[in-house]
């Protein structure tokens, strides 16, 4: 805590007033996150919706999205990967839960996307495939490299329509 605190350039005991232990600011800091990743989901399919885009669009706007949001998500994402061990019991099912929901509703997109491609047996590794492209990015993908956020979502949007466009 004390080098949390320092870091926010205030002290312990502020902290303890709003919170009750480290583990508490972790729930915090994944509840906001995890509700922050289902909150662009929702304002990707509206958006795609009111835009009229087709759903193979719509999937590349997820990518894109996500790969925004990472950006400038670095300690939240390594958090959400690396910590959600350190929570008890009932607050990491409700982190894993909203996890869960979010492959969920990548499935449903990539299937939409791909329905000759996405079957219901390989619907889980397809979405797990793209998961594995950008969830990652935290450890090489730096904004002031060679290639940044944008450039390489669209990266990852051109290899998979053009691994599971159908033979046209």
């Amino acid at each position: 805590m004390a080098e949390l605190a320092a870091a926010c350039g205030t002290s312990k005991a502020r902290l303890y007033h709003y919170y009750a232990s480290k583990e508490a600011i972790l729930f915090d800091l994944l509840d906001r996150y995890t509700k922050r990743l289902m909150l662009i989901i929702a304002e990707v399919e509206g958006a795609s919706q009111r835009r009229g885009l087709s759903e193979r669009e719509t999937f590349a706007e997820l990518i894109r999205a996500f790969l925004a949001e990472y950006e400038t998500s670095h300690s939240r994402h390594v958090a959400l990967l690396n910590d959600v061990k350190y929570l008890v019991d009932a607050q990491r099912e409700i982190i894993l839960n909203r996890q869960r929901d979010v492959v969920a509703a990548f499935a449903r997109q990539l299937s939409r996307a791909y329905p000759e491609r996405a079957t219901r047996e390989n619907q889980t590794a397809l979405t797990m495939m793209v998961f594995g492209m950008i969830n990652w990015t935290f450890t090489w993908l730096k904004p002031d490299g060679r290639m940044g956020y944008p450039e390489f979502a669209e990266q990852v949007v051109a290899v998979v329509d053009r691994g599971l466009r159908a033979s046209e």
